[in-house]
């Protein structure tokens, strides 16, 4: 095998309806997760309600191109075949990636973006002037995903720049390339504890934190809620952005605890017809569902701790 080419990108163009099922199957194959990019989005936005409703994402994932690459291929197109009873579904692109880029290779979709009424999303290797009032938050994800351009992410930004206060205590449950946690520092938490299960991850958010700026205030490492459990730690603001399924599974093992009394918690990673669902679970964790947001076919819920 030419070690040059030591890694296959696979790429599908779905609807928001399919993108959760898809990703859970490109999951299974890819390395470091899988990235998910809302086609067509205008880079200088300005107001969030000129952001189109997501018709089109594309999902990408990496794997090694290795003795198993035909038969990892051929069960991705038997799990994809399977799905196409539910939902139509595109042929899946490959392309080789040379193992010294695999890692950059998905930067040439990645362009500067505005997010509700401050926040300017920016790629390190992209210059952009501020306008006044700008906060900036400039990123080199690599493979630890998380690029703004994902709805899930921008109803997050959007909810922290109005949820968030000055001071606040605030968890960033899977943290990615840390991109949550920036904003939430830029927007005046006193103290941020971004916990993610993958170490790549961690690794990106501690040194985009750094470039901000923020790095101080910004703890990175690795972990879930439950290493939280045990301990006093509880914060003021919770943000999860995860799959829906999870955040159930969390609700289910004490992930309402982590909300200090009085305080508030995120939830994204959420399709319209698993609202009910999460909310549900969030009420036997001990949280109130307040409010919804929606982009599109995906959701955000609000929720608060009762004031003791």
């Amino acid at each position: 095998m030419n070690a040059k080419s030591a890694w296959i990108e696979v790429a599908l163009q779905v609807d928001g309806e399919s993108a959760e099922a898809v990703a859970e199957v490109l999951e299974r194959f890819g390395h470091q997760g899988v990235s998910l990019e809302q086609d067509g989005i205008p880079p200088d936005t300005w107001d969030e309600d000129q952001v189109p409703p997501p018709q089109s994402l594309t999902l990408r994932a990496y794997f090694p191109a290795d003795d198993q690459l035909e038969a990892s291929k051929a069960k991705l197109e038997t799990a994809l075949g399977y799905m196409r009873l539910m939902y139509p579904m595109p042929t899946p692109v490959y392309r080789s990636i040379q193992a010294e880029d695999w890692a950059e290779a998905w930067k040439a979709h990645y362009e500067p973006l505005r997010v509700g009424k401050r926040l300017l999303i920016r790629p390190l290797w992209i210059d952009r002037p501020l306008a006044p009032g700008d906060i900036e938050i400039a990123l080199d994800p690599g493979m630890a995903f998380g690029t703004g351009s994902h709805p899930t992410t921008q109803l997050c930004l959007r909810a922290l720049e109005d949820l968030l206060q000055s001071g606040q205590a605030v968890l960033d449950l899977g943290s990615g390339s840390g991109i949550l946690s920036i904003a939430a520092a830029k927007l005046g938490a006193g103290q941020v504890l971004a916990l993610d299960t993958d170490p790549i991850a961690v690794e990106s958010t501690r040194d985009n934190a750094e470039a901000n700026g923020v790095g101080q205030q910004v703890i990175a490492e690795r972990g879930s809620h439950d290493c939280l459990l045990t301990s006093a730690r509880r914060f003021d603001l919770v943000v999860v952005n995860i799959l829906a399924r999870i955040i159930v599974e969390m609700a289910k093992e004490r992930l309402g605890e982590l909300v200090r009394p009085g305080g508030q918690a995120i939830f994204s990673g959420i399709i319209d017809t698993q609202v009910a669902e999460v909310e549900a679970a969030l009420r036997d964790s001990g949280l109130q569902p307040t409010a919804r947001r929606r982009m599109g076919d995906w959701m955000l819920v609000e929720a608060k701790r009762p004031a003791e």
